[in-house]
C-alpha cells in the first residue's frame, strides 16, 4: 500500500514516515519546505512539494496511493501573536474538506484525519460532546467544525474515514517545534521560571503513529479513536525532565489565577518586543482543565500500547539537546 501523508515534517508526520516504512509501506509525503524534508525525512520517501493553501496544484499526486493521513494543519503559528481565526477556518476546517474531496476523485479508500482529544468534553471518550474548551482554544474550535463537517459529508464512507485524536503529543523528531518540544527547550535554557497549574493527558507520537499503522491494516470498527495516553500535570513532567537532566527543576508552583496574571502580561510584552509569548491565558485555561480522557477504544482496537512517560520524555529531551 501507498500512503499519502500530509504534515510529513511535523512530530507526528516524521515519526508516522518512519513507522509506515518499517512497516513495509510506501510513503508518498507533502512537504512545505524541501531542505526540511531531507533531514527529517528517510531517502527512500517519495516527497511532494505544496502546502494546504493550493491544494490543486499537487491533488494529482494522490493518483497511485491507496491511502491518505491527513496530519497537517495550522496548530504552531495559533499559539503565537495576533488574530488567527480567519487562517485556522481556511486550512483546517477548508482545506481538509477539499482534501477529501480530492481523496474521493482519486479513489482513496482509507482516509485517516487527525483531530484532537481537545475536542472531547466531560466523559472523555469518543461518544463525549465537546467542552468548553472548543469556544475558548479556537484550534480546538476549528477541529470540533472540520470533525462535524466529515461525519456529515455523504462520501465518509466511500474513502474509508476515520479519525484519530491524539492527546498532547511529546517524542522525537519535533523539529518545529510544538508547545511540548517548546516546553523542554525552555526548561533546558532556564527559561521555565515558574510551573503553572493543571496538565494534560500526554501521549508519544510513537505510539499514535503505531495506532494509525494498524488503521491501515484492518477495517476499523469504529471511525473514531481516541489515542491519549496517561493524564498527567505540568509539575510531574517538569520533576521528570529534572531527573532525567540533573537541571533543576523551578521551585515557583503559580496558583491559577496568578498564572492568569502572568500570561496576560506575557501577552501584553509580546506586542512590544514582537516575540511569542512564552504562555498565554488561553494555555492556561486549557491546561488548568486538566481532562481525564480513555483510549480503551485504542488501545483494544488497534492494540495500541503506550510507552512510560519517563522513555517518552527521555527521548524528547535527548532528541531536543542534539539539535542545540
Amino acid at each position: 500500500m501507498k500512503v499519502f501523508v500530509t504534515g510529513s515534517t511535523g512530530l507526528l508526520g516524521s515519526n508516522l514516515v518512519k513507522s509506515l516504512l518499517d512497516g513495509g509501506f510506501a510513503v508518498r509525503a507533502l512537504v512545505r519546505d524541501r531542505q526540511k524534508a531531507v533531514t527529517q525525512l528517510p531517502p527512500e520517501v517519495e516527497v511532494v512539494s505544496g502546502d494546504l493553501e493550493n491544494i490543486a496544484q499537487w491533488s494529482d499526486q494522490l493518483q497511485g496511493c491507496q491511502a491518505v493521513v491527513h496530519c497537517a494543519a495550522y496548530f504552531r503559528e495559533y499559539f503565537g501573536r495576533g488574530q488567527h481565526w480567519q487562517r485556522l477556518q481556511k486550512l483546517n476546517i477548508e482545506a481538509t474538506m477539499q482534501l477529501a474531496q480530492e481523496a474521493l476523485k482519486h479513489e482513496i479508500r482509507r482516509f485517516v484525519h487527525i483531530s484532537s482529544s481537545g475536542t472531547i468534553g466531560e466523559g472523555g471518550n469518543e461518544d463525549s460532546p465537546p467542552g468548553p474548551e472548543a469556544e475558548d482554544n479556537l484550534y480546538f474550535k476549528s477541529k470540533v467544525l472540520t470533525d462535524e463537517r466529515l461525519k456529515t459529508w455523504p462520501h465518509a464512507q466511500e474513502i474509508g474515514l476515520v479519525t484519530v485524536l491524539p492527546g498532547w503529543m511529546f517524542g522525537p523528531m519535533d523539529a518545529a517545534p510544538t508547545g511540548s518540544g517548546r516546553l523542554i527547550r525552555d526548561f533546558l535554557a532556564g527559561k521555565l521560571m515558574a510551573v503553572p497549574p493543571g496538565g494534560a493527558s500526554l501521549v508519544d507520537a510513537r505510539d499514535v503513529a503505531s495506532a494509525i499503522v494498524h488503521l491501515l491494516r484492518q477495517e476499523p470498527a469504529h471511525n473514531r479513536y481516541i489515542v491519549a495516553g496517561s493524564t498527567v500535570s505540568l509539575a510531574e513532567i517538569v520533576q521528570l525532565l529534572a531527573k532525567i537532566s540533573g537541571r533543576p527543576a523551578p521551585k515557583i508552583h503559580l496558583p491559577y489565577g496568578l498564572a492568569l496574571v502572568v500570561a496576560w502580561l506575557m501577552e501584553l510584552a509580546s506586542r512590544v518586543t514582537g516575540r511569542d509569548p512564552l504562555v498565554t491565558r488561553v494555555a492556561v485555561r486549557t491546561m488548568a482543565r486538566q481532562r481525564r480522557l480513555s483510549s480503551q477504544r485504542a488501545q483494544h482496537e488497534l492494540k495500541v500500547r503506550f510507552r512510560p512517560l519517563e522513555e517518552t520524555l527521555r527521548d524528547s529531551l535527548v532528541w531536543q539537546q542534539s539539535r542545540a
